[in-house]
C-alpha cells in the first residue's frame, strides 16, 4: 500500500518529466525521419530508373527482331511478285509466239490455199445449181397449183353465175338468149345453163330484238334498261282487283337511270387542271427562262425578258391565290370535306330506296 501511495504522489512529477523528455526528442525524431525518407526516395528512384532502362533495352531488342521479321516477309512477297510477273511475261511471250506460228500456218493452209479454195468454190457452185433447180421445180409446181386453184375458182364462179341465170335457159317453145336460131351451134353458156341447177331463194334471217337482262337493268347501261310491254294485251282481259299498279310503271320507277349532278359529272380536280393548262400555255411563250450569258460581250447591253410566269413579284404562288385562298384559322372543324360517292355506290344506295318504294306501292 505504501508503494502505491508513493507512486500516486509521484505521478504528477513523472508525467511532467515524460512530457519534457518527449518534447526534447521530437525535433531529433523528425530530422531522422526526413533523412530516412530522403534516403528511401533516392534509393527507390535509382531502382525505378534502372528498371526502366532495362525495359527500354528489352523493348528495343523485341522491336528490332519484329521489324526485321516484317522486313524479311515483305521482301519475300516482293520477290514472289517479281518472280510471278517475270513468269507471266515469259508465258505471254511464249503464247504470242505460239499464236503467231499457228495463225501463219492456218492462213497459209486454209485461207489462202488456192487448190483448196478452188475445190470449195466448185462444190459451192454445184450445190447452188442443185438448189436453184429444186427451187425452179418448186416454183413451177406452185404456179401449176395456183393456176389450178384459179381455174377451180373461175369454174365455181361460172357455175354460180349459171345457177343465178338459170331462168334464161331455152325451152321447146321459146329459145333462150344464148340459143339463137340464127346460129349453127348454141352458145357455151347455154350448155352451162343446162348442166347447172337453179339457185334456190333463201329466206332472210329475222333479226331478233335485243332483250335486256336483269344485269343490264341493274347497271343502267341505257335509257331503255327497264322492260316495256310492246305487245298490247287482249281486249277481254280483266283488270287486277285492288290498288295494284302496272308492272311496267313499277319497273320504270324502280330502275330509272341516274341523272348525275354537275358536281358528279365534272372531275373534282378541274381547277387544278385549269391551272396546269394555263401555266403550260404561258411557258410556251419563252423557250428558256434562265438568263443566257454568252462568251462574248455582244449581247451584254440587251435586257433579259422573262416569261409571264416569272415576271410577277409574288412568284408562281400567286396563281393559287387568284383562284382560291385558304385560311385555316376560319375553319370550323379539323375534318376534311367528304368526297362525292361513286356512281355505283349512289345507285346501290338509291336503288334500295326505289325497291322499297316499289314494294310499298
Amino acid at each position: 500500500m505504501a508503494t502505491l501511495a508513493r507512486l500516486q504522489a509521484r505521478s504528477s512529477t513523472v508525467g511532467n518529466q515524460y512530457y519534457f523528455r518527449n518534447s526534447v526528442v521530437d525535433p531529433f525524431r523528425k530530422k531522422e525521419n526526413d533523412a530516412a525518407v530522403k534516403i528511401q526516395s533516392w534509393f527507390r528512384g535509382c531502382q525505378v530508373r534502372s528498371y526502366i532502362r532495362h525495359l527500354n533495352r528489352i523493348v528495343t531488342i523485341i522491336q528490332k527482331w519484329w521489324r526485321s521479321f516484317l522486313g524479311r516477309k515483305q521482301y519475300q512477297l516482293t520477290v514472289q511478285v517479281a518472280y510471278y510477273t517475270m513468269m507471266m511475261n515469259l508465258y505471254n511471250a511464249m503464247a504470242v509466239r505460239i499464236q503467231r506460228r499457228w495463225r501463219g500456218y492456218r492462213v497459209r493452209k486454209y485461207l489462202f490455199n488456192y487448190y483448196y479454195l478452188k475445190e470449195y468454190l466448185k462444190v459451192v457452185s454445184e450445190t447452188n445449181d442443185a438448189i436453184r433447180k429444186a427451187l425452179e421445180e418448186f416454183a413451177e409446181m406452185k404456179e401449176r397449183e395456183e393456176k389450178k386453184a384459179n381455174l377451180e375458182r373461175e369454174e365455181k364462179k361460172r357455175d354460180y353465175q349459171a345457177r343465178k341465170m338459170h331462168y334464161l335457159l331455152s325451152t321447146k317453145q321459146i329459145p333462150g338468149i344464148y340459143n339463137s336460131p340464127f346460129r349453127k351451134e348454141p352458145d357455151p353458156w347455154e350448155l352451162q345453163l343446162q348442166k347447172a341447177k337453179p339457185l334456190t331463194h333463201r329466206r332472210p334471217k329475222v333479226k331478233q330484238k335485243d332483250s335486256t337482262s336483269l344485269t343490264d337493268w341493274l347497271a343502267c347501261t341505257s335509257t331503255r334498261s327497264f322492260p316495256r310491254s310492246e305487245i298490247l294485251p287482249p281486249i277481254n282481259r280483266k283488270q287486277c282487283q285492288g290498288p295494284f299498279r302496272d308492272i311496267t310503271e313499277v319497273l320504270e320507277q324502280r330502275y330509272r337511270p341516274l341523272e348525275p349532278t354537275l358536281r358528279v359529272a365534272e372531275p373534282i380536280d378541274e381547277l387544278k387542271l385549269a391551272r396546269e393548262e394555263l401555266r403550260r400555255e404561258e411557258w410556251l411563250q419563252n423557250v428558256n427562262d434562265n438568263m443566257f450569258l454568252p462568251f462574248s460581250s455582244y449581247h451584254k447591253n440587251e435586257k433579259y425578258i422573262p416569261s409571264m410566269h416569272l415576271s410577277s413579284k409574288y412568284g408562281p404562288v400567286s396563281y393559287k391565290e387568284q383562284f382560291r385562298s385558304e385560311n385555316p384559322k376560319k375553319w370550323i372543324c379539323d375534318k376534311d370535306f367528304q368526297t362525292v360517292l361513286p356512281s355505283f355506290e349512289l345507285f346501290s344506295k338509291y336503288g334500295k330506296l326505289y325497291s322499297k318504294a316499289g314494294q310499298i306501292v
